[in-house]
């Protein structure tokens, strides 16, 4: 063990040798080694690199550390400073813009499966991009070992938004961190020092505003653009089959703005008119114009007569003269409107291409911060050194020089934004190389200097004369001191000589002449026109401006000519011109404007943020439902423009369910909207939560379900209470249990329909299934899956109140329900055996659905049972399986050659051509387990329904009809067969608009009906047939079989228990002798 710690810093082999003088060093190293182990770290974020670097070379006076993060385009800068009092540990790292990114969750960011009107109120999250990911674990890295972190971010509402984004990760590891803010303009010494002096607090409601802005312009922007985008692409497809159609709140009135420009240029008519003027020439040199003072008229008989009075005594009289001082006033301080425009102007560079090598100059610390609407120079900013530093340039130092000498005189403006200066060079760029950033900062250079200097001075000569009482004007100009101009080229004043003229003096006009004209129309917008008008009517901010116009030329809304004005294309004169029609202002600048005016108030604490984001949100889905609603108007507007026939447009959101309400609950697991679908096939529906992937509550409907749409109507059972369903079942798909159309609810207070379905009610935990879909595709046979689903197939019979039937005969009590793909089989199969023996299949009778609770008053629990058609007589023969009809004869196989779900498939019939019975069997239907010993067909009647009047005495028997106050009609039945000649009752309206009643007349309602309104009811068919249930077991009373029953008898004594095969007591059917 070495006696001292700091021997460790010598290599082995010289821990014992070395001198006093090399022991003392390698103290001191090991003494500030600890200290810097203890040194309170402060980590500070700038808002790109290129700032985090100059702000970290300035505040170290360039003795600074660079070493890398995860991420290899943000480095980390580290240095000592002395900071509260104390040295501490400086690092200096930075973000690349935003860190955080808005977007819908789960399904709503999907184009496809969402009603565009739902983007309004769908759920919003925050997160980091895969492609920040780094910069975010460099931020959590160092603030584990920071006591405070310094906001260094560009001072705007942007840049505070930034920094909110900062602290937010930064406290997600460490809570109580230390925040401040750093506000500076400019990256010079002086001023990032200054504001590590004055640090100050973060501002949380700018921050909100720009929160607003961005929700807003996701929700508006998002539900505009997919409505658009889905609805022309398939409206037009050949010129818009592969276009994006954006909306913004912000672009579309830019597009307004030349529209509007536009069509005033074409809807201008020209008008003549006409104006006298004079000349005098006194000599080859010197020639004076006289502008007449009532500049032009528009009737030419009245100025030819006003003419041919001058010319009739030409003598002109100088009734005026008069001299004055003239100047020129120099420029206001630059900010940031101005400079987009005048860059465009003098130096022909686009507003874009101007703020991006403004920020660049920026960060290398060549200008102030460019963004900016301060035209003011703060009185404590000393600009005595920014003239300084140009006076080493050739071009323009001499002038610097002489503005030194003579004085700063800095010219003022109106407006501040209480955070940057305006804009002006920093320090001398002698080396750059790019041409437009030099152009660029050479102009900020002189528009500095100019607004620093003088005004141009002169004299200014006016001189009036009369000629028949008709009055002439010229003027001249004299030059005297250009000041500012001599460093300013971008502006011109140039001298107009006018000859030495006396008051009172007469002379002979040299010529009196009539010239004609013609009023001219606007012209095309410029880019700095169009900024103008942004800035005028609050479309957007100084900052934004350039990006709104280069959105609307990306999206060709509007193109550029030559000359650099600009023209709308066809696709964005159709919109606007679409949208003018409904009479909606979107185009207009009235919404935005007003927007950016609440932005305003929530910065300066006026207003609540949540406050404005509701409002706003109300009013533009107000005005997105009138648009949608008028769509057709875009279209009849676009199809001016396009050659190209108008095709009909399908629902834009094709899988997202049916047309109208799309929203069916809120999910149990994560409380984001349950909505109904379609698939992606169109082949069936499913209602999925918004929230997938991370939520995956489901529940597929099975293939039979051919439409469904959700019903104004709640569920007054289910405690959620949720909506009613309207179901279009395929043909007898669920008969006779249920109609084709079944009005009903699957929130789970119907058991026995959700089962039928093979679907159960939705989790409160998440569903993390890696194939839902599949539950939808399992075969008739299947029970419960691994997923917790019921198989679309499964019977009523498979939980614990199943009933089992035993005996030989005919049953036909089962109907399966049906599968999404039915495939024929062969008529014979080797896996069917006859009915007194078993089969490889499930073929036990699903249970019919139970009766409504007496509480339960909605549609949903109305059942239905149709007439059933008998399940087929097998033969003995083991080999074979003969089906036979209800004549007693082998039926006719045949298969499906119609073009549908059922092509191919196979099914049984009547084998007689006339007389025949209307026998009806698909070949793949399980055969059933017989459920009594009689020979015999065992039929049922259907159960009344619930509001049938069934009165003792005179009271007549009444349908469903008029909530079961229209009476029944009675009829026979003609169809041969076991009920040929028996009377019922049944709805007497006409068959297309009949209600489903039906009762036979000779039916008692109170003798062996055999159906019970309570829970779980197990049914058995044929009378003597032996049934079992859990809660309650009837016997129907009308099988002809013989057989055994293990019920309580109407006495109430107990029947012994009887067998099956020889209906003698004391055995069962397994242990009876007869079989062998």
């Amino acid at each position: 063990m070495l006696l001292f710690p700091c021997l460790k810093l010598f290599p082995r082999s010289k821990q014992v040798q070395f001198n006093v003088v090399e022991f003392i060093r390698c103290c001191k190293t090991y003494a500030e080694s600890a200290n810097t182990c203890r040194m309170v770290q402060v980590l500070n974020v700038a808002e790109k690199n290129d700032a985090a670097k100059n702000i970290a070379e300035l505040l170290s006076r360039g003795r600074m550390n660079r070493r890398e993060g995860r991420s290899k385009f943000n480095k980390i800068y580290e240095f000592e400073h002395n900071l509260f009092n104390q040295t501490v540990k400086m690092v200096v790292t930075s973000v690349s813009g935003h860190l955080l990114s808005s977007d819908f969750v789960g399904n709503y960011k999907k184009w496809q499966g969402v009603n565009p009107v739902a983007l309004f109120e769908a759920p919003i999250h925050k997160f980091c991009s895969e492609d920040y990911q780094n910069i975010k674990r460099t931020l959590e890295d160092e603030t584990k070992k920071s006591k405070y972190l310094i906001i260094w971010t560009d001072c705007d509402r942007e840049g505070e938004n930034i920094g909110y984004e900062i602290i937010q990760v930064c406290q997600a590891i460490k809570p109580n961190i230390g925040v401040y803010r750093a506000k500076f303009s400019e990256i010079t010494y002086q001023s990032v020092s200054r504001a590590l002096q004055n640090l100050g607090r973060p501002n949380k409601n700018v921050s909100d505003a720009v929160d607003v802005r961005i929700e807003l312009d996701l929700r508006i922007g998002a539900a505009f653009t997919r409505f658009q985008t889905l609805r022309l692409q398939k409206v037009f497809p050949n010129n818009l089959g592969q276009s994006m159609i954006s909306y913004g709140s912000c672009q579309f009135p830019t597009l307004g703005f030349i529209v509007e420009r536009y069509k005033a240029i074409e809807d201008f008519i020209d008008e003549k008119f006409w104006k006298l003027k004079v000349v005098w020439e006194l000599n080859e040199e010197e020639r004076v114009e006289f502008l007449w003072k009532r500049h032009h008229l528009f009737n030419q008989t009245v100025v030819q007569i006003l003419l041919e009075k001058c010319r009739e005594n030409p003598e002109a009289d100088i009734v005026k003269v008069q001299t004055k001082n003239k100047s020129k006033w120099r420029p206001l301080p630059l900010d940031t409107v101005e400079l987009e425009k005048l860059a465009s102007r003098k130096l022909r560079i686009n507003a874009k291409e101007t703020m991006k090598i403004a920020e660049k100059l920026y960060t290398q610390g060549y200008i102030s911060y460019p963004r900016t609407e301060t035209n003011i120079f703060p009185k404590e900013l000393d600009l005595v050194p920014l003239v300084q530093c140009q006076t080493a340039d050739p071009s323009w130092g001499g002038f610097a020089q002489r503005v030194l000498d003579e004085g700063l005189n800095p010219r003022h403006g109106k407006k501040s934004d209480q955070a940057h200066p305006p804009i002006h060079p920093t320090k001398y760029a002698g080396n750059l190389t790019n041409e437009n950033e030099r152009k660029l900062y050479e102009f900020i250079v002189r528009h500095f200097l100019a607004c620093v200097s003088k005004d141009a001075q002169g004299y200014e000569t006016v001189a009036e004369i009369q000629i028949q009482e008709e009055g002439f004007v010229a003027s001249g100009l004299q030059i005297v001191a250009r000041n500012y101009l001599e460093v300013y080229p971008y502006e011109r004043w140039s001298d107009r000589s006018l000859p030495l003229l006396n008051q009172g003096e007469r002379f002979t006009p040299t010529s009196i002449t009539m010239e004609e004209g013609a009023t001219s129309p606007p012209q095309l917008l410029s880019e700095a026109d169009l900024i103008s008008l942004m800035e005028k009517h609050g479309i957007g901010t100084d900052a934004t401006h350039a990006d709104h116009i280069e959105t609307i030329k990306a999206r060709q809304y509007a193109g550029v000519q030559a000359d650099g004005r600009f023209l709308p294309c066809s696709l964005g004169m159709g919109l606007v011109q679409g949208y003018d029609a409904m009479g909606i202002a979107l185009s207009k600048p009235n919404l935005r404007a007003e927007l950016e005016a609440d932005l305003k108030r929530v910065c300066d604490g006026e207003r609540s943020p949540n406050e404005v984001l509701r409002e706003q949100i109300d009013r533009y889905r107000e005005v997105f439902v009138q648009a949608v609603a008028q769509v057709m108007k875009i279209d009849e507007a676009l199809s001016v423009f396009f050659d190209e026939e108008r095709q009909e447009a399908p629902a834009p959101y094709p899988d997202a369910g049916p047309d109208g309400n799309t929203n069916y609950c809120k999910c149990p697991s994560c409380n984001l909207d349950i909505t109904l679908r379609r698939k992606k096939d169109n082949n069936g529906f499913f209602l999925s939560c918004m929230g997938y992937p991370q939520c995956k509550n489901a529940i597929w409907l099975p293939a039979a379900v051919q439409q469904v749409e959700i019903d104004d109507q709640t569920c007054r059972v289910c405690p959620s209470h949720p909506p009613l369903l309207r179901f279009k079942f395929s043909p007898s798909a669920y008969a006779p249990f249920y109609l084709d159309n079944h009005h009903g609810c699957i929130g789970g207070c119907d058991p026995n329909f959700m089962e039928l379905l093979g679907i159960r009610p939705l989790s409160s935990q998440p569903r993390n299934q890696n194939n839902p879909q599949s539950n939808n595709t399992r075969t008739a046979n299947e029970s419960r899956n691994s997923s917790g689903y019921v198989s679309g197939s499964q019977s009523f019979a498979s939980s614990a109140n199943s009933t089992r039937s035993s005996g030989v005969g005919v049953v036909t009590t089962s109907f399966p329900p049906p599968r999404p793909q039915a495939q024929p089989r062969p008529a014979t199969s080797t896996n069917t055996r006859t009915v007194s023996g078993s089969s490889n299949r499930n073929t036990r009778p699903p249970v019919p659905p139970v009766a409504p609770a007496a509480n339960q008053s909605h549609a949903s629990s109305q059942l239905y049972f149709r007439q059933p058609v008998p399940l087929p007589q097998r033969s003995e023969n083991n080999s074979d399986t003969v089906i036979v009809c209800n004549c007693s004869q082998d039926a006719l196989l045949l298969t499906v050659r119609k073009e549908g779900p059922n092509t191919g498939r196979q099914f049984y019939k009547c084998a007689k051509q006339q007389g025949g019975c209307d026998f009806f069997l698909w070949a793949d239907t399980p055969a059933p387990v017989p459920s009594s010993s009689g020979a015999g067909e065992a039929t049922y009647r259907p159960p009344a329904a619930r509001n049938q009047q069934t009165n003792d005495g005179n009271s007549e028997t009444c349908c469903n009809c008029d909530g079961g106050r229209e009476p029944a009609t009675i009829r026979t039945t003609q169809k041969p067969g076991p009920n040929c000649g028996r009377q019922f009752y049944c709805c007497g309206k006409p068959r297309e608009v009949q209600c489903n009643f039906f009762k036979w007349v000779d039916d008692s309602g109170a003798s062996g009906d055999g159906f019970d309104q309570g829970p779980q009811e197990a049914f058995g068919r044929g009378g003597a047939g032996s049934s079992r249930g859990t809660n309650s077991s009837r016997g129907r009373g009308r099988g002809r079989g013989r057989g055994s029953s293990n019920v309580t008898s109407t006495t109430g004594e107990r029947r012994a228990r009887k067998c099956g095969n020889c209906d003698q007591e004391g055995h069962t059917r397994n242990h009876c002798p007869d079989i062998e």
